[in-house]
């Protein structure tokens, strides 16, 4: 009977060379995978690194939309709590109210301090704000008179938490310093506006006025029913008299 050529069997040699290409053909697939593979994690990496850099790039301006918004209103949050609670408000508190969690207040504010500070920081620009629009809007002896009784209400609502932020960083650190200087800067733009008017007496300063309503928010601080009448008293010694 003849055999046909798939029923002819295969010497030792040809059954050794077969499995040698197999196993060369398996060893080179192998090898093809792990290439695209280390390539394709190359590539993955590369993303990643570019990634990492436009994040590091990208000015504080261009920040995401809700991130902005979750330190705007962590920042708004903890200025009630500080004013309610005090400057030691329990922070859980203060992320509970704005809405995120935890975890989002430690990466906008570290420290308890650093929300402190950007509390502080930020109402001291809103005041200051407020002085200045009142130029804008009303007489200099009404503009002076308004802005008396807002800088008053400032330093009275704000003082527990700027005794806690003297004592962390002293009265000389930057924080303090230029938020005391914008203070008195906006003082002194509405004093010279009522002085160049003729209503407020030309031999004060800004510095002179900043004491006078210091004195006041620290004076009563345990009789705050007072607070107006010594403002008005104070206002009254300040005016250019007929």
């Amino acid at each position: 009977m003849t055999r046909t050529p798939d029923q002819v069997p295969q010497r030792p040699a040809d059954q050794r060379r077969a499995a040698e290409q197999q196993r060369a053909a398996e060893q080179q697939r192998a090898a093809e995978q792990q290439r695209a593979a280390e390539q394709q994690r190359a590539a993955e990496q590369q993303r990643a690194a570019e990634q990492q850099r436009a994040a590091e790039q990208r000015p504080a301006d261009h920040q995401r939309a809700d991130a902005r918004q979750n330190h705007i209103r962590l920042i708004t949050a903890a200025t009630q709590a500080f004013a309610e609670k005090g400057a030691d408000a329990p922070l859980e508190d203060i992320a509970r109210r704005a809405g995120v969690g935890i975890g989002t207040l430690y990466r906008h504010f570290p420290t308890r301090l650093d929300l402190q500070a950007a509390v502080f920081r930020n109402q001291v620009v809103s005041v200051c704000g407020e002085g200045d629009a009142l130029l804008e809007t009303a007489t200099p002896e009404q503009a002076f008179t308004a802005w008396m009784r807002s800088l008053n209400a400032y330093l009275v609502t704000k003082r527990g938490l700027s005794h806690a932020l003297i004592e962390a960083v002293g009265i000389e650190s930057e924080l303090i310093s230029s938020c005391w200087v914008a203070m008195r800067e906006t003082t002194d733009r509405l004093l010279r506006s009522g002085q160049q008017a003729g209503v407020i007496r030309s031999d004060v300063s800004a510095t002179d006025v900043m004491r006078l309503v210091h004195g006041v928010a620290l004076s009563t601080e345990r009789a705050p029913d007072r607070a107006d009448a010594l403002l008005s008293i104070m206002l009254d010694g300040l005016r250019v008299r007929p």
